[in-house]
């Protein structure tokens, strides 16, 4: 199995880069070919500018700095997002590389004359979810949690058929303890071992 790990933290010491090297660690023991994207250590340009924006629909992006991107989604037969969610929802960085990448000719066509988008991402049969979340689990599910939905429902929708699918959150991260984040690597290792 090919697994693109699609990493989005600024912080280089950050809780979440203990998620990203446990996961990398259990899917390389499993047998699995890894590939990371870190968005921010490669300083990912999220900004989708006017050009590319009127040529969306016509073509796949034409910008060069995309095209290793495009070649990792190619590649992928599973995507495991790791990220924390701020404002209920994915981190800006997360978010632009979704609109500039997951694009027209990459993740979907748009057939002439026909309104409904054709998949390019049935290659892919598992996309998981790990995050961090301020909010306790109950305020998040209240508000709807927007991140979730966004990649486990919009994303997935372009993915094959029956795409597995997972999502893990540590909720109430900025109360955390080291107890609760181990018990929380614990869960992400386990989790992986049965993706």
């Amino acid at each position: 199995m090919r697994v693109l790990v699609v990493y989005c933290h600024p912080v280089p010491e950050s809780f979440c880069a203990s998620i990203r090297d446990s996961a990398i660690e259990v899917l390389k023991a499993r047998g699995w070919e890894v590939r990371l994207l870190d968005l921010y250590a490669e300083n990912f340009d999220p900004v989708m500018g006017c050009g590319e924006r009127r040529s969306y629909n016509e073509h796949a992006p034409q910008d060069p700095a995309l095209k290793p991107h495009i070649e990792n989604l190619d590649w992928a037969q599973a995507i495991l997002f790791i990220y924390p969610t701020w404002w209920y929802g994915l981190p800006a960085m997360l978010k632009g590389w979704l609109d500039r990448v997951w694009a027209t000719d990459v993740a979907f066509r748009l057939p002439a004359g026909k309104r409904r988008i054709q998949s390019l991402m049935r290659h892919v049969t598992k996309i998981g979810v790990i995050t961090t979340c301020g909010a306790p689990t109950w305020w998040s599910i209240v508000v709807g949690q927007p991140g979730r939905k966004t990649i486990l429902r919009g994303m997935r929708a372009l993915c094959a058929t029956r795409c597995r699918t997972f999502f893990l959150a540590h909720y109430l991260m900025d109360s955390s303890t080291p107890k609760t984040r181990a018990a929380f690597l614990e869960k992400v290792r386990t989790k992986l071992e049965r993706f």
